[in-house]
């Protein structure tokens, strides 16, 4: 499309002549051309130039009696878009109209001047008055006078103000209003001049109708009346249709080029208005109408490339539409779409189809080249002539050519004959490389379709465009392509057309030198399942299935005896070159599950036992399938496991040559078959004893055939049970067969065998029992006895696993923390020998490999009943179930004696569990309760956090209750302050009661508390108190030597801290006498700067009986303290209940009362009487 003219790619423009005032021309352009539709100018600067608008003599809507020269005028659009004008705007400043009497002449004299050149074209004629300033200015005479000299109407004259820039712009609104209502009214009047004539038919050639409908459509183009100019344009395409077999005006072969040439750029501009329409169905309705009339007007046989390259082009040209069109494409392509006998696709909707129709039709041109040239060498051909014109151009008219005659300073333009026309048109054909556009437009078509996902069409367009790499003698790039066709044709089974390719890829790697490419592909091809007996190959036929010929199984024989020869070292020698493998360079082939060669030879190998004991032997059956057409003999085979000691080969009886060589060698375990012929499609099966003496899984990995002198294929061993189909032969007629002998074993047979491990004689045990504990260091005793083994080079392997499956032992946050010990939930921490064994000895003699949860440790070499000991210490961050498995591996001779080596496993499941239970509560002092407003308001006593009264003392009391099922040993019990809080002067805590005695010994369940006093010196909401440090041990070591204690840690929770109001504190004696008056005071202190007002009520009591107020109120200064008194005498014995007190604070509407047990009070039913002794030893621990 890039080479159409502008002209026609780009819809009609406006044009507005400018003349005089040259200053003003680029405002005044500015201005027109941003407007919408735009306007275009020409700028003439004086009147000396206007004569470019006169008219020739001769006018070409005048209907002779003279055929046309031609249907359309190649350089009129052009020359109505640049040359011709519309309208004309002549400019005159205000000095010129309103000077001297010279002056106005001159004026007068432009004026008639003007009017005179566009009289003859209907151009509209516009006069603009320039005005300089504001007090410039025209009177009205001069200006009636400019009107009727110039027969304008007195709005077609404009003052045109440019000293204002509001003025100006208002100036250049008006202009653009005039020159759009004057354009429009130009091309409207020469579209119905024009509608006249082929309305009363004033013509007799049909060359006219074409070109009258042809003007009067670009002149609704520009009129924008899209619908009358497709109107037209249809008319003219369908005349032009006509005029095919009836027009005689030129020769033949010219006279279809010109018809051709315009249809073309008919047709582009009716599709292009579809397109900019949105009407994309339409569209392509109208070009299969285009290409279905002309695709079988070809003209004579010697200029058919001609047609096909202006075929081509009109494919490449629509698509180029579609791909650049705003319009939209259906969602979904129903069958309404089209027409009953050509209804639409889904695929006609996408630009890439027509790239490679257009690249088809292109080929068809090079393919016609080629015969116009061997048409025209013929002696009696009527388009041959001596030479070819050096000076043929266009003509004056679309589609027609003319050669320029030179005789001294004479340019005479004569006709061209179709011979020599002929001739022009073949040289110009051959200067063009054809191969090279027809790969770019499939290859913007496979691009385009690889976009959308459609794998088959974007195929289609990659072979292609690897038959034109292949024929421009590109066969690195025509290979690449062809192995991506290839591998869609095997996954989808399409064999001929494999076959075709296939073909392909081994001439390219012929030509390219490339045995192994070559032997791959020529096998391939020989397996396909083809079996058509046509024997008769021509170059027809060649042709069409690529230069491997047609697919037979005449031709599959000859390939692989071709195949065979070259790999027994003879020579392939082809026209243009030859292929030989040298002696050093064998091909060797790999064939994988995947492998298209799977066909060439297939392996399979099946053991007949599932499990093996050491030293004994088991049959294993090898089976070898080919689909090649003729029978293969194998020289040699070699059967590869993953334990190369198990490796043997198979010798060909019949090739002595090869049991010689191989005899030589005692490693090699080799067996003699009297045949290793493989027939087509019949399996070759073989057995053999083997045997292993290394545990594990014994497992058959390739098997070698060496075949011919410099070839080897190598195939992966295939299991039969699991032995899939061959994609291309499994819908094959044929008859089935089993790769074994026995029908159960084919379903059942593996590749592969365990080999079970020997007995081991030697005992390993684990002594450990009971519980492990959190924080402690574990020891589990391991000891190893050889009871009929000796124990050479021997390792242990110790391993812990979560017990209920959860893998690896680590916490959530040791991603967070890799290098720390306790992101493990348990941690091996090492490996020490026995008691007995000397430590250095160890050190030197074992390598250890230890890790969180992973260890290894070298055994010495033991004798028969020999002992080895060693100790595993684990230690427990955090209770959990861990099994121990420890795995001892070992030879019972020498390492170089016995390959085998045994292993022991045993396993122990270990509970990890917490000792201590500890817990804590805060109490505040006997008898004195502070008022804290967060404990009065707060709604919910659910995640409350613990408050604590600033600089008052309160009681902590730590619980630790033995939670094992054996007896801990408590050591001693404290509180250390966190550092890393900075809070050492924040809060002291002091020991007050409850230390452990002597023996400190907690059976289960037993618990110990200790008492502690905090008080808070800071007020903060969150108040680090400290960490519980419990030193513990198991009752057991009590013996052992210091330093084996555990230390148990526990974080306290955070407590806020608030300064309290106020504090209440009773005071009455510690027991009573029933019926003695005792004195009850309460003292309220006000630990604020503010008068607090508080009120008190005192509840009744069945058990007491009271003097004073039963409530009240009082106010209570800053910083004081005041005290409430009551006289109490006791009614009953034992312990009572005092009466209840209430203390409100007004101001912050909060009550406190003293707890239960502050206001407990044992009475006497007498005056008790107290003796004196000595002081018992301190009380025991505190427990319950």
């Amino acid at each position: 499309m890039e080479d159409y003219p502008e002209e026609l790619r780009t819809p009609p423009v406006s044009l507005v002549s400018l003349v005089g005032c040259p200053d003003l021309h680029p405002t005044i352009s500015a201005a027109l051309h941003s407007e919408q539709p735009p306007i275009n100018t020409l700028a003439l600067p004086d009147f000396s130039k206007i004569s470019i608008f006169a008219r020739k003599q001769r006018d070409p809507l005048d209907a002779g009696g003279h055929p046309p020269e031609g249907i359309l005028k190649k350089e009129w659009l052009l020359k109505h878009r640049t040359r011709i004008p519309a309208v004309v705007a002549a400019l005159f400043s205000c000095d010129q109209v309103n000077g001297d009497p010279a002056q106005w002449l001159q004026v007068c004299t432009d004026l008639e001047n003007l009017k005179s050149m566009v009289r003859g074209r209907n151009i509209k004629l516009v006069i603009v008055i320039v005005q300089s300033t504001v007090t410039d200015g025209v009177s009205e005479d001069l200006i009636v006078a400019l009107r009727k000299r110039a027969e304008i109407d007195s709005k077609h004259l404009v003052m045109f103000e440019q000293d204002n820039p509001l003025e100006m712009k208002q100036s250049l609104n008006r202009l653009s209003g005039i020159f759009a209502e004057l354009c429009n009214t130009y091309y409207r009047e020469e579209g119905r001049r024009v509608k006249g004539r082929i309305e009363k038919k004033t013509f007799g050639f049909p060359e006219l109708n074409i070109r009258y409908c042809f003007k009067v459509a670009v002149y609704a183009e520009f009129r924008r009346d899209w619908a009358e100019a497709l109107r037209y344009y249809e008319d003219a395409y369908g005349v032009l249709r006509e005029m095919v077999g009836t027009s005689t005006r030129l020769p033949h072969i010219q006279r279809l080029v010109e018809i051709k040439a315009v249809a073309e750029q008919l047709h582009f501009k009716i599709s292009t208005l579809l397109l900019h329409g949105g009407k994309v169905v339409e569209a392509l309705s109208w070009f299969h109408k285009h290409a279905a009339s002309y695709e079988r007007v070809v003209g004579v046989p010697e200029m058919a490339f001609v047609h096909w390259e202006w075929f081509s082009r009109q494919f490449l040209v629509f698509a180029e539409l579609l791909d650049t069109s705003p319009a939209s494409i259906p969602g979904n392509v129903s069958p309404q779409f089209g027409t009953l006998e050509n209804p639409l696709t889904e695929w006609e909707f996408q630009p890439a189809y027509y790239y490679q129709l257009s690249a088809k039709y292109l080929r068809n041109k090079k393919l016609s080249l080629a015969r116009s040239l061997s048409l025209i060498e013929c002696s009696d051909s009527a388009y041959k002539v001596e030479g070819c014109p050096d000076s043929v151009t266009p003509s004056n008219f679309v589609g027609q050519y003319a050669r320029l005659v030179e005789e001294g300073d004479t340019v005479t333009v004569l006709p061209l004959s179709d011979a020599e026309y002929t001739s022009y048109a073949i040289r110009e054909a051959q200067r063009f490389q054809d191969s090279y556009e027809i790969i770019a437009l499939f290859r913007r078509s496979w691009e385009s379709f690889n976009s959308l996902k459609a794998t088959r069409m974007a195929s289609y367009c990659a072979n292609r465009m690897a038959r034109e790499y292949f024929e421009a003698a590109d066969f690195i790039n025509a290979k690449e392509f062809f192995d991506g066709v290839a591998g869609l044709f095997r996954q989808e089974g399409w064999a001929t057309l494999l076959w075709e390719t296939l073909g392909y890829l081994r001439e390219c790697s012929r030509k390219l030198g490339s045995p192994k490419g070559f032997v791959e592909y020529s096998l391939e091809m020989a397996a396909l399942p083809i079996f058509s007996n046509s024997e008769g190959e021509t170059d027809g036929d060649k042709r069409e299935c690529g230069p491997a010929g047609p697919a037979t199984l005449s031709r599959r024989e000859n390939i692989q005896e071709e195949v065979f020869n070259l790999l027994k070292g003879q020579t392939l020698v082809a026209a243009d070159c030859s292929l030989k493998i040298l002696e050093d360079q064998p091909v060797l082939v790999e064939v994988d599950l995947v492998s298209p060669l799977r066909m060439v030879l297939l392996a399979s190998v099946a053991f007949h036992d599932q499990s093996l004991k050491p030293t004994s032997s088991t049959s294993i059956t090898l089976s070898l399938l080919s689909q090649l057409p003729c029978p293969i003999t194998i020289d040699q085979l070699e059967i590869q496991f993953n334990q190369p000691t198990c490796n043997f080969e198979v010798v060909n009886a019949q090739e002595p040559s090869m049991a010689e060589s191989i005899r030589g060698d005692p490693a090699v375990r080799v067996e003699m078959a009297p045949s290793l012929t493989v027939l087509p499609d019949k399996w070759l099966r073989l057995t053999y004893e083997m045997k292993s003496e290394q545990s594990g899984k014994l497992e058959c990995l390739f098997v070698k055939a060496k075949i011919a002198s410099f070839f080897m294929i190598c195939c992966r061993a295939e299991s039969p049970a699991s032995m899939e189909d061959l994609p291309l032969w499994k819908f094959e007629d044929r008859v089935e067969s089993f790769p074994t002998k026995d029908p159960a074993l084919a379903y059942s047979g593996q590749r592969f065998i365990q080999v079970e491990e020997p007995e081991p004689q030697v005992d390993l045990s684990l002594n450990a029992s009971g519980s492990a504990l959190v924080g402690e260091n574990f020891i589990v005793p391991v000891t190893v006895t050889s009871k009929g083994h000796a124990i050479h080079s021997g390792e242990l392997k110790i391993n812990l696993v979560d017990a209920r499956g959860g893998g690896l032992l680590m916490s959530p946050r040791g991603e967070l923390e890799p290098f720390s010990s306790d992101s493990h939930h348990v941690e091996l921490l090492g490996i020490s020998g026995t008691l007995e064994e000397d430590e250095s000895q160890l050190n030197l003699d074992n390598i250890r490999k230890i890790q969180q949860s992973f260890g290894v440790v070298s055994v010495p070499d033991l004798g028969l009943g020999d002992t080895w000991s060693c100790n595993l210490e684990i230690k427990w961050h955090r209770p959990k179930s861990v099994m121990l498995y420890v795995s001892l591996g070992y030879f019972p001779n020498s390492a170089e004696a016995a390959p085998q080596r045994v292993n022991v496993h045993k396993s122990l499941q270990i509970e990890g569990k917490t000792p201590f239970v500890i817990s804590h509560r805060f109490m505040s002092q006997f008898r004195r309760e502070p008022l804290l407003l967060t404990k009065v308001k707060s709604s919910s006593d659910s995640d409350k956090k613990t408050s604590l009264a600033l600089n008052e003392m309160s009681i902590l009391i730590v619980s630790a209750r033995n939670c094992t099922e054996v007896p801990l040993r408590l050591i001693s019990m404290s509180i250390e302050s966190n550092s890393e809080e900075n809070n050492s002067h924040s809060c002291l805590v002091e020991h007050s009661h409850g230390s452990p005695s002597d023996n400190g010994l907690l059976v289960p369940g037993e618990e110990f508390k200790q008492v502690f006093s905090v008080t808070p010196q800071t007020d903060t909401s969150n108040l680090s108190v400290g960490t519980v440090c419990v030193n513990w041990t198991r009752d057991a070591r009590a013996n052992l030597a210091p330093g084996s204690a555990v230390l148990t840690r526990l974080k306290l929770p955070d407590v806020n801290v608030e300064k309290p109001p106020l504090v209440v504190s009773l005071e009455y004696p510690p027991h009573a006498v029933l019926g003695v008056p005792f004195s009850l005071h309460a003292r309220v202190q006000n630990l604020t700067s503010m008068l607090q007002e508080i009120k008190y009520s005192l509840g009744d009591s069945q058990s007491f009986v009271f003097s004073g107020p039963h409530n009240g109120s009082v106010f209570i200064l800053p910083r004081v303290e005041h005290i409430i008194s009551y006289m109490l005498v006791p009614l009953s014995s034992g312990s009572q209940q005092l009466p209840r007190i209430t203390i409100t604070s007004v101001r912050y509407s909060a009550a406190l009362q003293p707890s239960i047990v502050a206001e407990t009070l044992f009475v006497y039913p007498s005056e008790p009487t107290f003796s004196i002794g000595l002081r018992r030893k301190e009380l025991d621990p505190i427990s319950s």
